[in-house]
């Protein structure tokens, strides 16, 4: 049986999650794009979290605006701040969290008969549980 694991970036263990240290101490240091390259090369990483980011999409608005066709590249204060607010929150324990079973859980499906369940959606973290769910539809 193994004893801890790394998943997305934290390490997994019987005392719960934590970020990796080693992951924190790479973000923590990035230095800010100078160029439209770095800007979609950072939002490519940050946007493997973004499910797990709230608001990512807002956050990260300013940089997005400058990968639009004929925008001039201006990396400006708002862009600065969704940058570091970007790397604050891919460094905040936990970006994933574990589930609350006291809290009840939304189930959203479709079609398909399978689910997705959102689970325990608090205040301070969104958390997410994403479980395949086999759904009786009544037919067969």
């Amino acid at each position: 049986m193994v004893d801890e694991g790394i998943v997305l970036g934290h390490k997994i263990s019987k005392h719960g999650i934590e970020v990796d240290r080693a992951k924190i101490e790479i973000i923590s240091k990035l230095p800010p794009p100078t160029s439209v390259k770095g800007v979609r090369s950072f939002l490519g990483h940050a946007g493997f979290y973004r499910r797990f980011i709230k608001d990512f999409s807002k956050i990260a608005n300013p940089m997005c605006k400058l990968l639009e066709k004929d925008a001039k590249f201006v990396f400006d204060e708002n862009c600065l701040k969704a940058f570091e607010e970007l790397k604050q929150r891919l460094t905040m324990t936990p970006i994933i969290v574990t589930p609350d079973w006291s809290l009840p859980f939304e189930l959203m499906c479709d079609t398909s008969g399978v689910a997705k369940c959102l689970a325990n959606v608090t205040t301070k973290f969104s958390t997410r549980c994403t479980m395949q769910v086999k759904l009786s539809m009544g037919h067969k």
